[in-house]
């Protein structure tokens, strides 16, 4: 796989426009708008692809850098060591892989849930996955890792104390069963908490906390309070989860309808962004709006709103309406919301997949699937065969100042070309993308590091194709596998 982006590919416009769209209606804020073009970028990458036996490290020219997993993870401990985690599907395990060298090389580790494989009362995971690292080291001297996974009637939280030499598997992550989507993120030394769908209970969002490093979780939150819980009825996509490294409030992201009356609308879409807030470690939270587009076909459920916190508390809120990115940003603990702006610049006239990681006071790194297609009728599941995607990064160094600007760059060579599906387990289309990919930034340099989805044959040092695939079967799932775009020049969003 080339480490060379053409031209066509980087935003080199110097100007500054700033357009405001219009006066639209927000609770708590005033206007959605654009910015007219992004800074030129001067960001390097180097990409490559994981292997998936314990001990490889690729890239490498022995030809065993590949991989089956997909929907990938990843966070950045304080020592600036990376870990990833990807999916193989519902009882098919999880992958897991470690950097210690800023991402230029990462090692396979063993299966953090491999170990459920030999029970009898438990069926492996394998399914949704995410991933957290503790803030504060343990009593071993490392920082904690949790990779939750998404069984067929549970969430599994595995934890490693040693840096991912070992984990130690707990099947029972989410205290109430027929769960769907976790998310999971790690406060001090032990603290790790869980959300997720509950499908049961008609896909309320629940918030399960374990201060014992994930051995137990014993405390269980609803994401909805008294006054919101008409959200909680099939009527919110659920994003990701944060914990605020000063307040040490625990942040749930969702989309949804905006009121209680919209729950017996027929044409209503996710068309409100709102954010679930505990300030008492996750017992209860308190609902705000962060934006409501007036306009109720819009939606922003498409897989998913997410959300970060900078190491000076300031939380960003990045979501796509299926064409256009955008993110709102607080600074008083999620109550006040600025008003939504555009981050996606020509070429990417569609942006979806959203992630996001936040450093410094101010400073965010986003990334996101990207084509120059938009037709303005199709949705990007009927987008034709010449829609070229790659991975794109924005970084801005002042994302608290309204009207502040992004430098935007493609991080990788074409990673899938024709329609992209974001119905999750109902899609008819192509899913090769599957749902969501992953950011994350060293706190020593600075610097990203991005793992995402990757469809294309390539038969390349650095890409080499796995046995099932095929330069025809290219932009099919038997060419899927779990890839590296590292930083490797540019500025970062640390200190």
């Amino acid at each position: 796989m080339s480490n060379e982006l053409s031209a066509q590919n980087k935003t080199d416009t110097l100007a500054r426009l700033l357009q405001v769209s219009s006066i639209l209606l927000v609770i708590g804020l005033s206007a959605l708008f654009s910015i007219g073009s992004a800074r030129a970028a001067i960001f390097a990458f180097t990409n490559y692809e994981l292997g998936n036996t314990p001990g490889v490290n690729c890239p490498n020219t022995q030809g065993n850098c590949y991989n089956f997993a997909a929907e990938p993870a990843i966070k950045a401990d304080h020592a600036g060591n990376f870990y990833s985690s990807s999916e193989n599907g519902l009882s098919g395990g999880t992958d897991a892989w470690k950097s210690t060298d800023a991402g230029l090389h990462y090692v396979s580790l063993a299966s953090p849930n491999s170990a459920s494989a030999a029970g009898t009362q438990f069926s492996p995971a394998g399914g949704d996955t995410d991933l957290a690292v503790a803030p504060a080291l343990n009593g071993n001297g490392f920082y904690n890792v949790y990779v939750a996974s998404l069984a067929l009637t549970n969430v599994y939280v595995s934890t490693s104390t040693d840096g991912g030499n070992t984990w130690l598997l707990n099947p029972t992550g989410a205290s109430i069963p027929g769960d769907d989507r976790p998310w999971i993120a790690a406060d001090g030394a032990n603290k790790v908490c869980v959300s997720y769908h509950s499908i049961t209970a008609t896909n309320d969002i629940f918030v399960t906390c374990s201060s014992d490093a994930g051995t137990t979780f014993a405390q269980t939150g609803n994401a909805f309070d008294m006054n919101h819980l008409w959200l909680a009825s099939f009527q919110n996509e659920i994003g990701n989860l944060a914990i605020d490294p000063i307040s040490h409030n625990i942040y749930q992201s969702l989309s949804g309808i905006a009121s209680a009356t919209e729950t017996t609308c027929l044409n209503c879409g996710l068309h409100a962004v709102w954010l679930a807030v505990s300030t008492d470690g996750g017992a209860t939270f308190t609902d705000h709006p962060v934006y409501v587009n007036p306009d109720a076909s819009v939606s922003y459920g498409h897989q998913f709103v997410n959300i970060s916190v900078d190491m000076a508390g300031n939380i960003y809120l990045v979501f796509s309406d299926d064409h256009n990115l955008y993110y709102s940003f607080s600074t008083n603990q999620g109550t006040g919301w600025s008003v939504p702006a555009q981050i996606n610049q020509s070429p990417s006239a569609t942006a979806i997949m959203p992630w996001s990681v936040a450093g410094g006071a101010g400073k965010l790194d986003v990334v996101w699937y990207g084509t120059s297609y938009y037709d303005g009728v199709n949705t990007p599941d009927n987008y034709p065969s010449n829609a070229a995607w790659y991975v794109y990064l924005a970084q801005n160094l002042q994302a608290t100042s309204p009207g502040s600007l992004f430098s935007q760059q493609a991080a990788t060579p074409v990673v899938h070309n024709g329609g992209v599906c974001e119905s999750g387990a109902t899609c008819t289309g192509n899913r090769d993308l599957y749902d969501d990919f992953g950011v994350a930034a060293s706190p020593v340099t600075g610097m990203a590091s991005i793992v995402y989805s990757d469809d294309q044959y390539s038969n390349t040092p650095t890409h080499p194709a796995a046995p099932s695939c095929t330069p025809s079967r290219t932009n099919t799932g038997y060419c899927d596998s779990t890839n590296i775009a590292t930083q490797t020049s540019g500025t970062g969003i640390f200190p």
